[in-house]
């Protein structure tokens, strides 16, 4: 099947020191957003700076639109690729004004007319206020968003946003996230954003590539990385639960020493098959368990998180076990630290995911 973009069997390289290897991941069609995780310094940066043209790749291949853009013996110029790259740092030109800025991204060659004029683009990033000032009279969130403007209107049939929102507020975040992504699906323009937060690249990508110790651990759809993690290197990187230990029963049933029998609605995860008998670990996340204060099962309190519509409650098991339970936030009552907390049985969880004990 032809992708719009490939990469193959590919390994990224900064220095000798440091290989990300074996990397394969693609974007089907035009206007689909991949985002890439993991910790850093693993080399997500310098997969972007490859792409782009900017760094040689090693071996392997990259594609886009049935070109070859890079191999080991062959590499495009970069602004023969009809690539754009907006970096985390500022990147504008400190004698030009913020408007001018955003025009040198019209001054690039390309066939695609984008939908957007440099003004519409200042209303949606908020920049009409700052329009006359230099870089030095702005903040470097305000560089951050004027650098992706000027990406977005050279109109490039790829987008790479290394660290788009890092340096800009939660609030003004969450609505320019909404922005670029309702841009880049309107313009039919494909992106790779790299980031260091799940939460973005849940709500950003049409699919997920997590980077950990030199290696694609795990490209996939957002719903199926947070539900079928495929390592414990990625349940560890997400931090989206805890893991105890069980016993499988059947393939629908575990049994975990101190909160008794949890069923499986969907059964064990098939990228982790086992044997009835065997000892593993479960992954329990915040929302697979219910509050019951009626409960005969009952753990202790050691921490509480408020999260605005909810709260995560850490209970800690006799086996010094640490569970979180998501409890909704007009709950009829607070728990303090060391109560009792009260677990619905049976326990019912729609996905098992198991992983081999070490």
């Amino acid at each position: 099947m032809k992708r719009f973009f490939e990469v193959l069997n590919a390994t990224f390289s900064s220095n000798k020191e440091h290989n990300v290897k074996g990397i394969n991941f693609n974007i089907t069609n035009k206007g689909e957003i991949t985002c890439l995780l993991g910790p850093s310094g693993v080399g997500k940066t310098t997969i972007l700076r490859t792409i782009a043209g900017l760094e040689r790749l090693k071996s392997g291949e990259i594609w886009l639109d049935g070109k070859l853009l890079s191999s080991a013996n062959l590499s495009i110029n970069p602004e023969k690729r009809k690539i754009a790259l907006s970096f985390q740092d500022n990147c504008l030109f400190p004698h030009k004004n913020v408007i001018e800025n955003i025009k040198i991204g019209l001054q690039k060659e390309n066939t695609r007319k984008f939908l957007y004029s440099p003004n519409q683009l200042l209303e949606l990033f908020k920049l009409r206020q700052i329009k006359n000032k230099f870089p030095h009279e702005i903040s470097s969130g305000e560089a951050q968003r004027v650098s992706l403007a000027r990406s977005l209107i050279s109109a490039p049939d790829l987008l790479l946003l290394d660290e788009p929102f890092s340096n800009i507020d939660q609030i003004l975040k969450e609505e320019l996230q909404k922005t670029i992504k309702d841009i880049l699906k309107k313009t039919k323009t494909s992106a790779i954003i790299v980031t260091h937060d799940p939460n973005e690249a849940f709500y950003l990508a049409d699919k997920c590539g997590i980077i950990i110790n030199n290696i694609l651990q795990q490209f996939d759809t957002p719903y199926n990385v947070y539900h079928f993690p495929n390592s414990l290197d990625v349940v560890n990187f997400l931090k989206r639960g805890t893991l105890v230990n069980v016993r499988i029963l059947s393939k629908t049933q575990l049994q975990h020493k101190n909160l008794g029998i949890i069923n499986g609605k969907f059964g064990c995860s098939n990228l982790n098959p086992f044997s009835i008998g065997n000892s593993v670990k479960l992954l329990i996340q915040p929302e697979d368990l219910q509050h019951d204060d009626t409960s005969d099962l009952k753990l202790k309190i050691v921490d509480r998180k408020f999260r605005g519509t909810n709260f995560i409650y850490t209970l800690k098991t006799p086996n010094k076990e640490y569970i979180p339970v998501l409890v909704d936030s007009h709950h009829q009552h607070l728990h303090e630290k060391n109560e009792e907390f009260g677990i619905k049985t049976p326990i019912n969880v729609d996905h098992l995911v198991c992983f081999k004990k070490k």
